[in-house]
């Protein structure tokens, strides 16, 4: 609750807060650096900076570097306390209690635990039209907020105090502290909301509680972060300006870096591998990920409603050609849809054909496809949407000449990546390429893209059985037996071939060996506040 005793107190905090940062602007040791610059080549142009309305990496980035949830990235990608201090978990681990970090937004107006539940309402509220809602199900009353059944006032989610919250989830969740460093579950400024609605996230009206302000955006040119002096760790932030560039041609943005033009880039255009390699090899950051790279066939069209084909597309599919010959990273051929390595999976499902020699693949996806009314007379046209990086040009091409045996003729049409899966997520495709990178290290993370009502199942795969097997895990509070089941859902999905799982990634990563701070991990998370420039001139 709130009582007069907070509300007496918030003009004085307001006071001491913008007299530390004063202090702390004019005595911090970042000040030697000012004028220090970092330029990142961020792979494509953002659809929005508004956290409830983006759904790519390239959008993370930039909003992980403008606002802090409750559990925020250390260095390497690990959570530690962000805009929460501490918290404590019930026993039965359904009610947890955060404790808020005393600090502000960029114009001066404290965070309270207000901003999250606001921020939290309106994400899950329907008419907000957020893609991602799903990602905080886990909360007390979520999902029947998204479907409309409850209000968004409904939510487990309630402020003891201004600096004290307290949220309700529907069953444990020992990932949650993952979870609370997705750009789902930031808090937003309420007062900026009131005041300028949906122009909030324009950068006259963007107020952050992260390490930068927005300061400027020119679309497909860049976008210019400032350091935030009222940020609450701003004496450790040692780069003053950032600038994200959208370079959707990889190639032609290693020619940038080469030139000093870019400290980072990603991704790297794997094309090049071997002259980066002998060339640049202190730049490449090549390390696990947890990530996958799929093909999604859209079920609601023909061929891919008939199980046969599907199956016979996976068949015909050559993961290794495409990993060792296409990309040339190292990365895994993949025959499941979890990572290895994943946190507390025993990872045990694969396709049944793993084992069998490609040609005897080959032949059995010819059989399958005259099976089902298809032949060297009565070819299926199908066409194969992606987006127009090199890299998945040449995977597009190899697609292509792949399923040209098994009586499948291809149209390859390259697409903007905003586009792209703009078209994947109104279901307006045929066959499309697609990567997900895990928001948490669990294995849900993976399985739900495939639930019946997930707004990123691509190609509306709806199975019953396995949505229940899901529904099981998520109420059992043994590690190991949860893994079990979510083994099982994957075998459950995999059998029925909603997807052509094909490689498991590795980070694609260029830095400069000027850019310090850098730590190549699994989550491929590096904001910013962590960097600094040493061993050439600023800019």
């Amino acid at each position: 609750m709130t009582g007069p005793h907070v509300r007496a107190r918030r003009p004085v905090r307001i006071l001491l807060a913008l007299m530390l940062a004063i202090v702390i602007a004019a005595c911090s040791p970042a000040a030697p650096h000012r004028g220090m610059t970092l330029n990142r080549g961020n792979g494509g142009e953002p659809a929005s900076l508004d956290p409830h309305f983006i759904d790519l990496t390239l959008e993370a980035n930039i909003v992980g570097d403008l606002l802090v949830g409750l559990v925020t990235e250390d260095r390497a990608g690990n959570p530690i306390p962000g805009a929460a201090v501490s918290w404590e978990t019930s026993k039965d681990g359904l009610t947890w209690t955060f404790h808020l970090r005393r600090h502000l937004w960029s114009d001066g107006v404290p965070v309270t635990s207000q901003d999250f539940i606001y921020a939290w309402r309106r994400i899950l509220d329907p008419r907000t039209g957020a893609k991602y809602g799903y990602n905080l199900w886990v909360f007390k009353n979520a999902e029947a907020i998204s479907n409309g059944k409850l209000p968004p006032s409904a939510l487990g989610a309630d402020a003891a105090n201004d600096d004290t919250l307290v949220l309700q989830l529907e069953h444990p969740a020992p990932y949650l502290p993952q979870l609370l460093m997705h750009q789902t579950t930031l808090p937003l400024p309420r007062h900026a909301l009131f005041k300028y609605g949906a122009a909030w996230s324009t950068p006259e009206h963007y107020v952050s509680n992260g390490a930068y302000v927005l300061k400027e955006w020119y679309p497909n040119d860049h976008i210019t972060l400032v350091k935030n002096p009222l940020f609450y760790d701003a004496a450790h932030v040692r780069v003053d300006t950032v600038n994200y560039f959208p370079t959707g041609d990889t190639e032609a943005a290693l020619r940038r870096l080469r030139a000093g033009e870019l400290d980072i880039q990603n991704p790297l255009p794997a094309y090049e591998i071997g002259w980066m390699r002998a060339h640049i090899p202190s730049a490449l950051q090549v390390a696990p990920y947890l990530g996958v790279s799929y093909l999604t066939m859209n079920e609601t069209r023909a061929p891919f409603g008939d199980r046969r084909v599907r199956e016979a597309v996976n068949l015909a599919v050559s993961r290794e050609r495409i990993a060792s010959r296409v990309y040339k990273l190292g990365e895994l051929p993949a025959y499941s849809m979890v990572p290895p390595g994943t946190a507390n999976f025993p990872g045990h499902a694969a396709l049944d054909f793993k084992a069998m020699p490609y040609d005897a693949r080959v032949a059995k996806a010819q059989a399958l496809m005259r099976e089902a009314g298809y032949g060297p007379k009565n070819r299926a046209r199908i066409t194969y949407e992606t987006t127009g990086d090199p890299d998945t040009k040449r995977s597009a091409a190899a697609l292509q000449s792949m399923l040209k045996p098994i009586y499948m003729d291809v149209d390859i049409a390259q697409v903007d990546i905003q586009i792209h899966f703009a078209n994947m997520q109104q279901h307006d495709f045929d066959i499309a390429g697609a990567t997900w990178i895990a928001d948490f290290d669990d294995a849900t993370n993976f399985l739900d893209l495939l639930r019946s009502d997930s707004g990123l199942n691509y190609g509306s795969y709806k199975n019953p059985a396995y949505d229940a097997l899901l529904n099981k895990a998520q109420l059992e509070t043994d590690a190991k037996a949860r893994g079990e089941l979510l083994d099982r859902a994957e075998q459950m999905a995999l059998d029925d071939y909603p997807w052509v799982p094909v490689r498991f990634l590795v980070t694609r990563d260029l830095v400069q060996p000027s850019v310090k701070g850098w730590v190549a991990n699994i989550r491929d998370v590096n904001h910013t506040r962590w960097l600094w420039i040493a061993g050439k001139p600023t800019r």
